[in-house]
């Protein structure tokens, strides 16, 4: 097959991807200059709505429903599946995760019929095709992350009866790595199972699915269902790279930057512009490990809002390194996000140290309006609001960016939105 040959090649086609795109057309590139390479049918769009809002901007080659399966880095080659040879001057990886799948655990008939992953567009299809082919049917969701979550929420409203399972004492709505152990606190799980279980959501804590077809639960529970949605997490796709550009490093399996660990008294700024130590290969998204400036940390995100803008700077600092110019370093404040029913929840900053409860956080609370600060070496470090208005999540997002002080944890419980409103 003949070779083709662009400037600037991205391999992925998910929301990295598709950012990256677009701010390269925002700097100007040029028609024939910039390739997309996906294994998907569709071009790049909004994933975590699932949604049809494309990203993908004119004048740029996409090259769609191709895999590449290998990578020459010194030659600067990626090959697909079928043998197609793409060159490229610069790399950006943009691969993303796929979703971690009960056959990864083997569990017993996992490969049934009507059992659904949420992650591409074309599942999302066939979900809301099982939804509309069975009214008013029965639904397991496994997994108590913030997928779990949205996914009761959006079955209840379309009247299934809803079990959700997970092996967590409580609700976790955690997807994402560097939240360790979990971002909901005994507290803040407590309303949403207590608002969830009046929404007539049947929850069962502390098991876990071992097979489809016979039992259910690892306790002996069996669960009948017409549909089962699977959201159990998800896992950075660096197969094709990582050999060669992964530090050798316990328990670090993903993608890296290069050079050492990034800390504030020793700050790598060539890490912030999301550069990997092979010349001319970016990484953006999931599959990237970046310094977090604000905590002096490397870490890793897994989240819409990273994934949009680590693109962008990846490709603005590629422009500006073709200019000769500079650009400020990444200084990422972790963002998270959901909504369900008639509930809306943000989260900023580091889930670290002591946790408060403020505001009325009763599962049948007219408002539903509540939160908690994380408090660690005696200053406010993370912040969660659940139904904030604009303003006030912008008040909790500065109180995680600028990291106040506070002197008595019993005071910030009572003064709630109000210290967050001072900053």
């Amino acid at each position: 097959m003949a070779e083709k040959s662009f400037k600037y090649v991205i391999v992925g086609g998910g929301v990295a991807a598709g950012y990256a795109a677009r701010e390269f057309a925002k700097q100007g590139v040029k028609p024939g200059e910039l390739a997309i390479i996906s294994k998907e049918a569709v071009a790049p769009y909004e994933r975590p709505a699932l949604s049809k809002a494309y990203l993908f901007p004119e004048g740029i080659s996409l090259i769609l429903s191709t895999e590449i399966v290998k990578a020459d880095l010194a030659s600067k080659t990626v090959i697909s599946a079928a043998g197609e040879t793409f060159k490229y001057q610069i790399l950006i990886i943009a691969t993303g995760s796929t979703v971690i799948r009960l056959s990864d655990f083997g569990v017993q008939g996992a490969d049934a019929k009507n059992i659904f992953y949420l992650r591409e567009i074309d599942e999302a299809d066939e979900l809301v095709k099982a939804i509309k082919a069975k009214k008013n049917g029965k639904a397991v969701i496994v997994g108590g992350g913030y997928i779990g979550l949205e996914l009761s929420a959006a079955l209840r409203i379309n009247n299934f009866d809803v079990s959700m399972v997970f092996p967590e004492p409580w609700c976790t709505a955690n997807m994402y790595v560097f939240i360790v152990p979990r971002l909901f606190t005994a507290g803040i799980a407590a309303f949403y199972e207590g608002y969830y279980a009046n929404k007539g959501i049947k929850i069962i804590k502390g098991t876990v699915a071992v097979g489809f077809g016979t039992e259910m639960g690892k306790d002996g529970t069996v669960l009948e269902a017409d549909i089962v949605v699977v959201g159990v997490g998800g896992k950075p796709l660096t197969t094709l790279f990582k050999d060669r550009l992964t530090r050798k490093r316990v328990g670090l399996r993903q993608m890296v930057i290069t050079k050492p660990a990034y800390t504030k008294k020793s700050p790598n700024r060539f890490d912030a512009f999301f550069k990997t130590s092979v010349p001319d290969v970016y990484a953006v998204g999931d599959v990237a490990t970046f310094p977090m400036k604000l905590y002096g940390e490397t870490r890793r995100v897994e989240h819409v809002d990273h994934a949009r803008k680590s693109a962008e700077q990846a490709v603005k600092a590629i422009f500006a390194s073709e200019q000769g110019k500079s650009i400020s370093e990444y200084d990422y404040l972790p963002y998270f996000y959901s909504r369900s029913f008639d509930l809306s929840w943000q989260f900023y900053g580091d889930n670290v140290g002591e946790s408060v409860l403020f505001g009325d956080s009763r599962p049948e609370s007219p408002t539903h309006k509540f939160g908690s600060y994380w408090i660690k070496d005696g200053k406010v470090v993370g912040a969660f609001l659940e139904s904030g208005t604009p303003e006030e999540n912008k008040a909790i997002a500065k109180v995680a960016r600028v990291q106040p002080p506070v002197s008595s944890l019993d005071q910030l419980a009572a003064e709630g939105l109000t210290f967050a409103s001072k900053i």
